[in-house]
C-alpha cells in the first residue's frame, strides 16, 4: 500500500514502520547503484579518469608511449624476446597466400558458366605463380629500395603493427623499372616508418584530419600526410618539415597507401598502443630491480671479506687534528706490517698473518634476494598476458610444465595468432595482393573465360585468398597427428585445415604424395606405410594403382 512518499514498509507485526531517510552521496552511497560509479569512497574516491575521445586519448600521447616501448625492445631481453616470438609464430619467414577465388560469386554475378571449381583451380594456380614471381624476386624490384622481399616486409609491417600501432606503406607504380633481366611488375611496395604520417606542421586533430589521416564527414580515410624524412633525420632536416599529400586510392579504387591497425574504439583513425604498452611500467620496473639486483650481486662478489681493526675515539680524535703530522704509533705499525706481508687469498689452505687486533668479516652475498624470483615470474606472466603468449613463451622456461598444461597453453596463444594474423591479413597484404593481381590480369596472365569482368569490377572474389604463416606444431606429433587423421575421417576437420594449421600448402602436400608414391612405385620397391596410413597404423595401399589407394 503506498502513501504519499511510496511504498510503506511494514514491520514483523504488521505495522507500518517509521520510513528511514535516504542518506546522501557523502554517507554510505545508497543512492549510487554501482560501486564503480563511488565518488567519495576510500577505494575509488581518487580514481576519476577523464572520458577521452578514440582519437584525443591516443594521438597526442602516441610519440611518447611509442619511443618507450621501442627503448624497452631494443634494451631488454624480456621485451625483445616477447616481440620475437609473436612475429615468428604469427608471420615467420614465408608468410604467402592461398589463392581461393569465389567462383560461385562471380557465377552468380555473371550467370558465366565458365567461373567453375575448374577455373578456380587454374586461376589459383596461375595467381600463386605470379605472386611468387614478384614477391621472391632476386632483384628485390618489389620493394622501392629493393632491400627486401616481400615476406620481409610483411614481417616489417607487422613489427611495426605490434611494437608502433601501425603498419603503413605506399604501393608505388615504377614501369621504369621494367624490362629484360630487370622488374617484371610495375607494382613496388614502399614500406613507411609511421612516425612520418603527422598532421602537417604538427598541428592539432581537427574535425578532417587525425593523426596524419585526411578524413571525409563519414570518418573514412581520403588521404594520408607523410613527412618527406624522419624528423630524427637531422641529415634531411629540409624535407622533415615537409608533407606530401597521399591518396589513399586511385579514382578506380586500386589502392595506394596501406594502412592497418587495431581498432580499439570506433571512431579511431591511428594506432599507437602496440601489445607491450598496458604493460610497459611494470616492464621498467623489473628492468630496473634486476639491474639493482645484479648490481648488488656484483658488489658481494668484490667485496667478499674485510678487514676489521681496533679504532677507538682517542685514535681518531688524533688523527684528524694530526697537528704534528702524524698518524697513531698504531697505524704505523699496521702499516709497516702490511707492507712486508701483503695480504692475499691463497688458492689453497694457508694461514693468513693480520697485525695485533686485528680481525677478518665476511660479507654474506645474499643476492638476489628471496622475493625477487617470484617477484620476476608476477611481472612476466603480466607481460604475458598482455602480449598474447604464454608465461612460457616469454620466460622460455618450460621446467614447470607437464604435457597436459603445455598443449592449454599453446592453443589458447593459438587463438590469438590466428586472430593477429587474420586480421593482419586483411588490413596488410591482402590489398597488396589484390593490386599485384589486377596488374597480371592487364597483362593477361591470368585465365578467364570469355565475357569476365574486369578486376576492378570484383576486387572481393578475384582476390580472396587464405594467407598461410608458420605452423602450429605438434606437442606430441605420434598422438596428434593421429588425432588429426581420425577427425578427417568423422568429417570434424578437412584436410585443407589441417595442412594450413601447420603451415603447409594443401595442393603441394596432395601433389608431394602422389609424386612420392610414384617415385617408390617406378622403383619397384614398396610404398612406405606413411604414404597411406589409416587411424590403426596399417598401410592403405601398395601400389598408386592400388584401386583402393587413398
Amino acid at each position: 500500500m503506498a502513501d504519499g512518499e511510496g511504498v510503506r514498509i511494514l514491520g514483523p507485526n504488521g505495522q507500518p514502520m517509521a520510513r528511514p531517510k535516504p542518506k546522501g552521496l557523502a554517507g554510505n552511497n545508497s543512492r549510487i547503484p554501482y560501486d564503480a560509479a563511488n565518488f567519495y569512497g576510500d577505494h575509488m574516491g581518487d580514481w576519476q579518469p577523464y572520458l577521452w575521445s578514440p582519437d584525443g586519448e591516443l594521438n597526442p600521447y602516441r610519440d611518447t608511449i611509442v619511443s618507450r616501448v621501442r627503448d624497452v625492445v631494443r634494451n631488454d631481453g624480456w621485451g625483445s624476446g616477447a616481440i620475437t616470438r609473436i612475429l615468428d609464430n604469427a608471420i615467420g619467414a614465408n608468410y604467402r597466400p592461398l589463392l581461393k577465388p569465389d567462383w560461385k560469386a562471380l557465377q552468380a554475378y555473371t550467370g558465366n558458366p565458365g567461373f567453375n571449381l575448374e577455373w578456380a583451380y587454374a586461376y589459383r594456380t596461375a595467381g600463386e605463380a605470379v605472386y611468387r614471381t614478384w614477391s621472391k624476386d632476386p632483384g628485390r624490384y618489389c620493394d622501392t629500395q629493393r632491400a627486401m622481399l616481400v615476406p620481409q616486409m610483411m614481417r616489417l609491417g607487422f613489427r611495426h603493427k605490434i611494437v608502433d600501432g601501425d603498419a603503413l606503406g605506399i604501393l608505388q607504380w615504377l614501369p621504369g623499372r621494367m624490362g629484360f633481366g630487370r622488374a617484371r611488375y610495375a607494382t613496388a611496395l614502399q614500406m613507411i616508418d609511421p612516425d612520418r604520417l603527422s598532421n602537417p606542421q604538427m598541428r592539432y586533430d581537427s574535425h578532417t584530419l587525425r593523426g596524419g589521416v585526411e578524413v571525409d564527414d563519414w570518418g573514412a580515410a581520403l588521404a594520408y600526410h607523410i613527412r618527406r624524412a624522419h624528423q630524427g633525420d637531422w641529415w634531411s632536416a629540409g624535407d622533415s618539415v615537409k608533407w606530401d599529400r597521399v591518396l589513399r586510392e586511385t579514382p578506380d579504387g586500386r589502392p595506394i597507401v596501406v594502412h592497418d591497425f587495431d581498432h580499439d574504439r570506433a571512431g579511431q583513425h591511428r594506432g599507437g598502443a602496440g601489445v607491450l604498452t598496458p604493460v610497459l611500467q611494470r616492464l621498467k620496473m623489473l628492468i630496473r630491480y634486476d639491474g639493482a639486483e645484479l648490481d648488488a650481486a656484483i658488489v658481494n662478489a668484490i667485496f667478499a671479506a674485510f678487514i676489521e681493526s681496533p679504532f677507538d675515539k682517542d685514535l681518531v680524535d688524533e688523527a684528524l687534528s694530526d697537528e704534528d703530522g702524524r698518524l697513531s704509533a698504531y697505524q704505523n705499525l699496521r702499516q709497516d706490517f702490511h707492507e712486508g706481508k701483503r695480504l692475499k687469498l691463497p688458492s689453497g689452505p694457508n694461514m693468513t698473518m693480520l697485525a695485533p687486533g686485528e680481525t677478518i668479516g665476511q660479507v654474506a652475498a645474499t643476492r638476489p634476494s628471496g622475493n625477487f624470483a617470484d617477484f620476476e615470474k608476477a611481472v612476466l606472466r603480466n607481460v604475458a598476458s598482455a602480449a598474447g603468449l604464454s608465461a612460457q613463451q616469454v620466460s622460455n622456461d618450460w621446467s614447470d610444465v607437464n604435457y597436459s598444461s603445455a598443449r592449454g597453453a599453446m592453443l589458447e596463444f593459438w587463438k590469438t595468432m590466428a586472430r593477429r594474423r587474420d586480421d593482419y591479413a586483411a588490413g596488410f597484404p591482402q590489398p597488396i595482393l589484390g593490386a599485384l593481381l589486377e596488374e597480371a590480369m592487364e597483362y593477361g596472365e591470368l585465365p578467364l573465360p570469355p565475357g569476365a569482368p574486369e578486376y576492378a569490377e570484383c576486387r572481393a572474389a578475384y582476390g580472396h585468398a587464405v594467407w598461410v604463416g608458420p605452423g602450429r606444431g605438434w606437442i606430441d606429433p605420434v598422438n596428434e597427428v593421429k588425432g588429426a587423421v581420425l577427425g578427417m575421417d568423422a568429417a570434424v576437420t578437412s584436410f585443407d585445415r589441417v595442412c594450413i594449421e601447420q603451415g603447409e600448402d594443401p595442393d603441394e602436400m596432395v601433389e608431394a604424395r602422389v609424386h612420392d608414391i610414384k617415385r617408390f612405385t617406378d622403383a619397384g620397391i614398396p610404398v612406405p606405410t606413411w604414404a597411406g596410413l589409416n587411424p590403426n597404423g596399417e598401410p592403405a595401399q601398395k601400389t598408386i594403382d592400388d584401386p583402393k589407394a587413398v
